[in-house]
């Protein structure tokens, strides 16, 4: 499989951490977000690739090329159902989903950097684009806490899809000052997460096109 990725996508890194945990191969291609005023997503190369102009992207090992990092991480669980990412239990496989529906739908687009651009050019300032970031973040991490269990990852001994969206978003939040000190729950699946294999692989600073 090939990935089109970029080392500190949120959305990219949720795939890289699926195709982590399920054992799969991949050969990482960097599309450089920053490489020019436009970025080599904004280049006829890539959206050729994907119209939309954004990471990720995979190409299977039959040649489909998908885009959207939810229906990429549907499309491994179902092509590569060995370490299952979602709960056989139907409740728990929807309170899943729900979490990653929060971050994915409603925290992560609204610090995008397409979104936080357009603020810059309506006249915000530097200042109101931080508080712009930390609000739709904390806000959304608030509900995360209460939403993910008291033991394990966030709905078990072993990481799932909701861990696979959240662990990234937390990678966000640091990067952008967010404290999480009010939630002791998101802050124990994180530890456990920076212990694991996967997601260590998959973390931005581990990227072949990470930054010296």
């Amino acid at each position: 499989m090939e990935l089109y990725t970029y080392y500190r996508s949120t959305s990219s890194y949720r795939v890289r951490i699926a195709l982590a945990l399920k054992g799969l191969d991949y050969q990482a291609l960097p599309v450089n977000l920053i490489a020019t005023p436009e970025g080599e997503h904004r280049q006829p190369m890539y959206l050729a690739i994907n119209p939309q102009g954004r990471v990720p992207a995979l190409r299977t090992d039959e040649g489909a090329l998908l885009v959207q990092s939810p229906a990429i991480i549907e499309y491994l669980e179902e092509r590569y159902p060995q370490v299952p990412l979602f709960s056989r239990d139907l409740a728990t496989r929807a309170h899943e989903r729900g979490v990653a529906a929060l971050i994915g739908c409603d925290i992560h687009p609204l610090h995008n950097v397409s979104v936080l651009n357009k603020l810059r050019k309506w006249g915000h300032d530097e200042t109101q684009v931080v508080e712009w970031i930390t609000h739709w973040i904390s806000q959304g991490l608030a509900a995360v806490e209460q939403l993910i269990g008291d033991d394990g990852y966030c709905f078990g001994a072993l990481p799932g899809v909701a861990d696979v969206y959240l662990v990234p978003q937390l990678y966000a939040a640091e990067r952008f000052n967010v404290s999480l000190q009010a939630y002791p729950r998101i802050r124990r699946v994180a530890a456990l997460a920076a212990g694991h294999e996967a997601f260590q692989r998959a973390h931005p600073a581990n990227q072949p096109d990470t930054p010296a």
